[in-house]
């Protein structure tokens, strides 16, 4: 008989038509899938096969717009969710009540939409034992709406970077791996290949409150570096030195291949999927993992020859979550976080339909905007590397590239120069949106800051991170140092040194910087937007969020 051994995860539900939704699952063998739900809807697929697991995306049609419905998972028949005695409430499928956009006046806006986001979540520790990093914000979030039924939930949880840590095992996974290889030879105690990355995902999202919260609300996904490992594609020289290693080619194709199992294929409509070449080969396939890895290949060699960006439109909400990691242009005298097409493609959708949406968000793992001084020394550092103060300076920005983590937006100048023009493009005219956000995590710490660019549309940075994992002193106190008055003109010391003039427009941070595990919530409504700021809390009844900036975003300065 078959049994499930991940999931099931809620990914994509329809604000077209309200009618549709897909549901991840993993079985332990070749099975069909099939879910049921409580008012006659239903799909059912055969599972496909990676490297010896076994999955399912199910496509659920004939849902019931504006409706929330109880549903089942079924493996050959045989139910195997709702787990037998679990103490949540039924999974469930919410569907929007006014489906699809407004024709033509703005009144006429349709569903409101409440998006939580975080990102770097470290799996929280077994339950018998507290972890180094605290309370996790996403588990805690799961236990108020679980213990509460008239909880608001989210609409859609957004996770932007840091799913799974592949460079940072907790004791349990490097006790698992170190029965299965030596982890006196490289890469030691971190994960080598496919089936240590399932190991990862088993970790995190068998945990039961993140288990019964992912199967009930709506997640997109996007990878950050620790996905992979840390620093991920940071410069041209890093690339060239992990080839050079033994062990770095079946890492990163792993991270890759389970990154699309795992992660991307539910970002993905039912459409999209219909028409995705890769994932028609694995299903038709008896066994995917060539056409898999050989995407994965490729990806890796080229990154024109994959796309792992992606567009949802809630309505008249819409969403642009962007690669910052995978699509970046690595040469020296040609630095780009986006390729070419990359940033075409984020420019054509943010483009189209201009005028027809009322908010517009990017989900970017990595800030734009940052504190001025760390800002500053990523201009500077990038002009060092590509040599404008010749090799020795050169080989130094390179050192301390790495040992700094000096590679967001700003140390990609012309990338950073072009978002902020598409920004103050989107924003400005009688046809621009309410709001421009820009949605980040990466940095374990929180803020909202707002540029001086002379928009209609009221513009934010919006970071929040870490969901579950911690920040040295040391670094804490360089990111307050960083947003300071002493910060700003230190930053301009090094914009004197590189040669690189001031930065293309200016900002201010308006709220934090908060440090804790956190989650925020975006709640969109017709024009009007609120930002919400919740931390987790240990106490003594156990951990809860605490609520510590509630803002309206849209209200007059």
């Amino acid at each position: 008989m078959a049994g499930m051994r991940l999931g099931p995860l809620l990914r994509y539900v329809d604000w077209d038509t309200g009618g549709s939704a897909t549901i991840w699952v993993e079985a332990d063998r070749p099975c069909t899938a099939e879910v049921r739900c409580a008012d006659g809807a239903g799909g059912t697929v055969r599972t496909f096969q990676i490297a010896g697991h076994h999955y399912a995306l199910v496509p659920v049609t004939g849902l019931t717009p504006g409706a929330t419905t109880a549903y089942e998972v079924l493996l050959d028949g045989v139910r195997v969710w709702p787990l037998p005695d679990s103490p949540f409430p039924p999974s469930t499928i919410t569907t929007p009540a006014v489906p699809g956009r407004a024709p033509s006046a703005r009144a006429a806006s349709g569903p409101g939409l409440r998006l939580t986001f975080g990102s770097c979540r470290q799996a929280a520790p077994p339950a018998d034992r507290h972890g180094p990093h605290g309370p996790d914000a996403l588990d805690t979030l799961a236990a108020r709406l679980a213990a509460d039924p008239e909880a608001v939930r989210p609409d859609v949880l957004l996770l932007l970077g840091d799913q799974v840590y592949a460079d940072h095992l907790s004791r349990e996974t490097r006790q698992w791996i170190a029965a299965r290889r030596d982890l006196r030879e490289a890469p030691g105690a971190q994960v080598a290949d496919y089936e240590e990355y399932t190991r990862l995902y088993y970790e995190s999202w068998l945990d039961p409150e993140i288990r019964w919260l992912l199967s009930t609300v709506p997640s997109l996904q996007i990878f950050d570096d620790h996905d992979v490992i840390d620093d991920w594609n940071t410069s041209a020289a890093w690339v060239a030195e992990m080839r050079a290693t033994a062990w770095w080619q079946e890492r990163v194709l792993s991270g890759l291949m389970s990154y699309w199992v795992y992660q991307h294929l539910g970002n993905l409509s039912p459409a999209e999927l219909a028409a995705d070449a890769l994932y028609a080969a694995v299903r038709e396939a008896p066994d995917g993992t060539d056409a898999l890895r050989a995407f994965a290949a490729a990806a890796d060699a080229d990154p024109a020859t994959a796309r792992w960006s992606y567009r949802r439109d809630f309505g008249r909400y819409r969403l642009l979550m962007v690669d910052t990691r995978a699509a970046r242009v690595l040469a020296e005298d040609g630095r780009a976080m986006l390729d070419p097409a990359e940033h075409q493609w984020l420019r054509d959708n943010a483009l189209e339909g201009h005028g027809g949406y009322d908010h517009l968000l990017i989900g970017a793992s990595l800030p734009w905007l940052m504190p001025p001084l760390i800002h500053d020394a990523e201009v500077w550092n990038a002009a060092l590397c590509r040599g404008d103060r010749g090799p020795r300076w050169a080989r130094i920005g390179e050192n301390l590239r790495r040992r700094s983590d000096l590679e967001h937006w700003a140390a990609f100048p012309a990338s950073f120069a072009a978002l902020s023009d598409l920004i103050e493009e989107v924003g400005t005219g009688p046809r621009a949106p309410a709001t421009v956000c820009v949605l980040s995590g990466d940095v374990h710490h929180a803020y909202v800051a707002e540029p001086r660019i002379p928009s209609t549309a009221r513009v934010f940075q919006l970071t929040c991170s870490p969901v579950h994992n911690s920040i040295h002193t040391a670094v804490k106190w360089g990111f307050r140092l960083g947003w300071s008055r002493l910060g700003r003109w230190l930053g301009r010391g090094f914009s004197r040194h590189g040669r690189t003039g001031r930065p293309p427009l200016s900002w201010r941070r308006t709220d934090g910087p908060w440090f804790g595990n956190q989650l925020m919530t975006l709640a969109l409504s017709g024009r009007t937007a609120r930002l919400r700021l919740d931390q987790a809390h240990r106490e003594r009844q156990g951990a809860r969020l605490v609520q510590v900036l509630d803002r309206d975003l849209t209200a007059p300065e």
